[in-house]
């Protein structure tokens, strides 16, 4: 009976050790963009690596949700690919009495993807604009082959999705004939496996395929995405990378947020495929 007990004991102990310790962690919670999901959840590694008492907890879902998320409550910090609309923080204000804070942590250069047999190497805005809203629809007009164009893109509560239909579109409604895909790696991989395909995304997913080349206008010569491009702004689809919090960041958040924007945290950026904002 008494090793019983004392077993009863020892184990309460532990349980009480256990969750002593996990009340001690801190936890960030990050929710949204399926394009910064790679680099969130890179930054999340290295950053616990160093401050194991932080927890930092990844999830994608895309921007709108993670938009959501953060009016709802249930987010420390969004990502998003693109700015937070007006009617969003609205309702931000209406829960939380706040506009909300921005923070720019990353640059990307929207990226078209085509297939290594595809013979068209660069576009115009113009060209990519009647493409992905139904006006063009054979390859053969844009200087490749006599075939159909097939185009992906990304669903209705992705950033880039609403980024690509704001500033490539200008607004103008998608092509019916657009394939929506639950990500920017599924994109990837329609265009990898399609000849004909093009598909659009960021940069860093860029893998086994080829980049189109990228003109504002016929009379302008045609940019990819790199560092200088993106940095100095040629690239003609450059946009920034965001986190959103409600109010200004205090504590264990306002750490991790610095060190993001930090060099290293930057580097991170860099090494994972898009363009550091510093």
């Amino acid at each position: 009976m008494k090793q019983n007990k004392a077993l009863l004991i020892a184990g309460g102990l532990l349980v009480c050790g256990m969750l002593a310790y996990a009340g001690a962690r801190k936890i960030i919670t990050v929710k949204g963009s399926d394009t910064m999901v790679i680099l969130a959840q890179r930054w999340a590694e290295i950053y616990m690596s160093k401050n194991p008492d932080v927890t930092v907890q990844v999830t994608g879902g895309g921007s709108g949700v993670g938009i959501s998320a953060l009016i709802n409550g249930t987010t420390d910090i969004c990502d998003a690919s693109r700015p937070m609309k007006n009617s969003e923080r609205d309702k931000l204000k209406q829960r939380f009495n706040t506009l909300g804070y921005e923070v720019k942590c990353a640059k990307d250069g929207v990226t078209l993807y085509l297939n290594e047999a595809n013979p068209v190497k660069e576009l115009t805005l113009a060209q990519i604009k009647a493409i992905y809203t139904g006006d063009i629809t054979n390859w053969k007009d844009v200087g490749g082959a006599d075939a159909k164009i097939i185009m992906y893109g990304r669903e209705n509560s992705s950033g880039t999705y609403v980024y690509f239909r704001d500033f490539v579109l200008s607004g103008k409604d998608y092509s019916p004939s657009v394939q929506t895909l639950p990500g920017t790696a599924a994109v990837v991989n329609a265009v990898l496996k399609d000849q004909y395909g093009i598909g659009y995304g960021g940069a860093a997913y860029a893998k086994g395929i080829k980049f189109c080349g990228v003109k504002k206008d016929a009379g302008s010569p045609a940019y990819e995405p790199n560092a200088q491009s993106v940095k100095d702004g040629t690239y003609p689809i450059t946009r920034y990378l965001y986190m959103y919090l409600r109010s200004k960041p205090m504590g264990d958040v306002q750490k991790y947020i610095d060190w993001i924007l930090s060099a290293e945290g930057q580097d991170i950026v860099t090494k994972v495929g898009y363009f550091p904002v510093n």
